[in-house]
């Protein structure tokens, strides 16, 4: 009897192919799910971001914060939940502004965040956050002005890991010929107290005029979180450390030292801010090595009312400047909703 010869289908030889093609690549994958366990048993932290690198010493200093001449702010809460509220800022007798007007509005949910605001002039400002799960964020801001060159687009997208965070950014980008300026960074935890990373930059003007630049950052956090020291060096020449201790839970101080190291230009200066947080008041306190003394004292005498004083002495100019301004918040919710300390009962 003649035998017949059996020849495999196309559809025999796929999963064979496969199988194939996973044994190619199964010592890869093995050793990236080793490598990946490894990882996750190092238990190591979140390091946060590179734009929150000096976050702390930000907060203790009066660098945003001070102001001079005279500004309110009031604010009225239309709704808790969602946050819906809507500001007027008023600002004038500054020695470095013209007076202005703000109206701006913030929106925000659990998973997006909406401001916006429009100056006397028509300037026009607007922020977008959304964020599609806990690690992946989505971020916008936009300016509108009728003066050339004054108008700017950014996109970000951030993504928060379990030891590390990436972060990119589009500034003003052209689809056409592609200038702008991209800005990306990684941050990686190395120990549960020390994360290093990088931040790289690509400005392209024109096709023909291009430009890149990278800097490196280091942090090292206390074991009880109690004290931050960071360092960013950029390859213009620049150095930049900073120091930031929690002395109580009402005290903190912070030190940022700024080394110039250019061709053109060799300077260093020194900063030291201390800030004070009383039941109903915050003091800041700051003194720098270029002879500036200031500070800032915000007096809340309600949960809707607060005060505020601020100076600034300039020993080697021979110049002082003082503000003051009120923010007055106005809004359809209780005192206990809002924070407000418990009234003594009268009998």
């Amino acid at each position: 009897m003649a035998s017949t010869a059996v020849h495999p289908t196309k559809e025999a030889s796929v999963p064979s192919l496969l199988s194939e093609k996973h044994s190619y690549f199964s010592p890869v994958t093995t050793l990236y799910t080793r490598f990946s366990e490894w990882r996750r048993s190092l238990d190591l932290p979140n390091p946060g971001t590179v734009e929150n690198l000096q976050k702390e010493v930000k907060l203790t200093h009066l660098t945003n914060f001070m102001f001079d001449g005279a500004k309110a702010d009031l604010t009225k809460s239309l709704s808790m939940n969602p946050a819906f509220q809507v500001t007027h800022s008023f600002s004038l007798g500054s020695q470095t502004a013209p007076p202005a007007y703000n109206f701006g509005a913030v929106y925000a949910t659990n998973s997006a965040f909406l401001q916006g605001g429009v100056d006397h002039e028509g300037n026009v400002n607007a922020r977008c956050n959304r964020g599609w799960s806990e690690h992946f964020i989505s971020k916008m801001q936009a300016q509108l002005s009728h003066q050339p060159g004054h108008s700017m687009l950014q996109l970000e997208q951030d993504y928060q890991g379990q030891d590390y965070s990436l972060n990119f950014k589009a500034v003003n980008p052209s689809p056409s010929d592609f200038s702008g300026i991209y800005i990306g960074s990684y941050f990686q935890s190395v120990t549960k107290n020390f994360a290093l990373g990088f931040e790289s930059l690509y400005q392209r003007q024109s096709p023909e005029l291009t430009e890149f630049a990278t800097s490196y950052l280091a942090k090292y956090t206390g074991t009880k979180k109690d004290w931050i020291a960071t360092a960013q060096v950029q390859p213009s020449g620049i150095l930049q450390t900073t120091y930031w201790q929690k002395l109580s839970d009402k005290v903190e101080v912070a030190a940022d030292l700024q080394v110039i190291a250019a061709p053109s230009r060799r300077d260093a200066i020194a900063t030291l801010g201390a800030k004070y947080d009383l039941r109903m008041s915050t003091f800041r306190a700051q003194l720098d090595s270029t002879g500036k003394v200031s500070a800032l004292l915000e007096q809340r005498f309600a949960p809707t009312f607060a005060f505020l004083v601020s100076g600034e002495v300039d020993h080697f100019k021979n110049a002082a400047k003082v503000g003051v301004g009120v923010m007055i918040e106005s809004s359809n919710l209780t005192p206990e909703e809002m924070g407000a300390p418990p009234q003594p009962q009268i009998i």
